[in-house]
């Protein structure tokens, strides 16, 4: 009995010294990602579409992932538009849900999930209004609202006439006068949005950013107006 329990006491030390030990993660540190599928290990690419070097299985995306990151892009308000669009048909050859068919249910899955935020990334980045409200948000500003502009009265009041005209025209040419006004703004506050994150002004970026939005509600409305009826 007594030799009985010696064994299964050397047998538990024996196996506490061979079993592997956990790696130590310092801190801030993320822990190794492995592949869904083989388990082996992956390259430190969160966030990027990456395939398992060895199986060659997609991998999830990231959790939060950096859109200009995704599209090789600087984080910048200043953008290539024909950069991003040759980096988005690219991903989006390699990504696409139909090249995933005959492959194992959650890798359609996945590549449902590229392919949804590659639209996400390209959309963000081309407009120029959602591409500085993500680039506040990624500088930790907070979210613009349409009342950060409320001291600059002269704006507010050619807001005011620019609905009012709309709302009380049916003229296509009145219509199309006011098209050509909200494009031209448009055109001028991106210039003056771009100055001032080069200069990293955020709050007068934010201010200019908050009078986009109105001019974007403008362009909405008008495409209502627009529509046939």
């Amino acid at each position: 009995m007594r030799a009985a329990l010696r064994e299964r006491r050397g047998w538990a030390r024996w196996a506490l010294r061979a079993a592997p030990r956990p790696r130590c993660v310092g801190p801030g540190s993320a822990p190794a990602l492995r592949c869904w599928s083989c388990g082996g290990l992956l390259p430190g690419a969160e966030g990027l579409p990456h395939f398992c070097p060895g199986c060659r299985a997609l991998q999830p995306p990231g959790p939060r992932p950096d859109l200009f990151r995704l599209m090789q892009c600087d984080r910048s308000f200043r953008l290539d538009a024909q950069q991003l669009q040759r980096r988005f048909r690219s991903l989006q050859r390699a990504l696409h849900p139909d090249r995933f068919g005959q492959r194992p249910p959650k890798e359609q899955h996945y590549s449902e999930q590229h392919s949804s935020l590659i639209n996400k990334a390209y959309q963000t980045l081309l407009n120029p209004l959602s591409r500085g409200l993500y680039l506040l948000e990624l500088k930790g500003v907070e979210p613009v609202q349409e009342t950060d502009c409320d001291a600059d009265t002269e704006f507010l009041t050619e807001i005011m006439e620019i609905n009012e005209k709309l709302a009380e025209s049916k003229n296509e040419d009145i219509l199309e006068e006011i098209e050509t006004l909200i494009k031209v703004k448009q055109e001028e506050l991106t210039k003056e949005v771009t100055a001032a994150f080069e200069r990293d002004d955020l709050q007068e970026a934010k201010k200019l950013l908050a009078k986009m939005k109105y001019f974007a509600n403008l362009e909405d409305k008008l495409k209502i107006k627009k529509m046939p009826s």
